[in-house]
């Protein structure tokens, strides 16, 4: 599901609601009918381990190395003094391996992640993420600070990941042609309410004026196909 919408339209919150990073006013949250917004504590942090986030700033520790960041991943599964000291059972780290070489990560385990390129960063963001064995993928403008290209790599890694393992995966990005190209189902927000919810080839020019206003719609689809 791709989230649309201007600035301040409130995706950034929605999606950080879901996980209780933003507390809902109102309303409930439930995955796999479990109601997120009624627990707290221990239940809370066992029901993130389901909730895989991919950030726009990629939210890596810098100083350290491609693995220790994928490996993070599993930091809410392991016991206080396996993540202390780093030290993850073999089958973590086979799969961490397995992961890194699909998303062309291959060769860069050592690798301080300060030293790697943007689109680099934003992909072991989505290992550490698939390192959760989430149910739901929740990823937040995970283009912003990359070029089109790179964008569209980006892009349509998630989109496989996600269907290859059967992840639900909610897509905040201000990228209209991109998220017409990727997703299933877009979600326009517009003051914080839904506009238009349904699948992306009903968004036309008057549904996008609808959700950010007027523009020259047509104009823009044309550049960007």
């Amino acid at each position: 599901v791709a989230l649309i919408g201007p600035s301040g339209a409130g995706k950034s919150t929605l999606i950080r609601c879901i996980n209780r990073l933003v507390e809902p006013t109102a309303g409930t949250v439930r995955l796999d009918g479990l109601d997120l917004t009624a627990l707290r504590g221990r239940a809370l942090r066992h029901a993130r381990r389901r909730i895989g986030m991919i950030f726009q700033e990629y939210a890596l520790v810098e100083r350290l190395t491609v693995m220790e960041n994928v490996l993070a991943g599993r930091l809410g599964y392991v016991g206080t003094w396996a993540a202390i000291t780093r030290r993850f059972p073999a089958e973590d780290v086979g799969r961490a391996f397995e992961l890194l070489a699909r998303l062309e990560l291959a060769g860069l385990e050592n690798q301080r992640a300060d030293a790697l390129s943007g689109g680099q960063r934003q992909r072991v963001g989505i290992a550490r993420a698939l390192m959760q064995s989430p149910r739901l993928l929740l990823v937040d403008e995970p283009t912003a600070s990359l070029d089109p290209r790179t964008s569209r790599r980006i892009l349509r890694l998630i989109v496989e990941a996600a269907t290859e393992r059967g992840i639900a995966a909610i897509i905040n990005i201000h990228d209209v042609p991109l998220a017409r190209r990727f997703a299933r189902r877009v979600v326009g927000l517009r003051g914080g309410r839904t506009v238009y919810d349904g699948p992306p080839e009903d968004l036309d020019d008057g549904t996008l004026t609808t959700i950010y206003g007027e523009e020259d719609w047509a104009a823009e689809t044309g550049a960007d196909a």
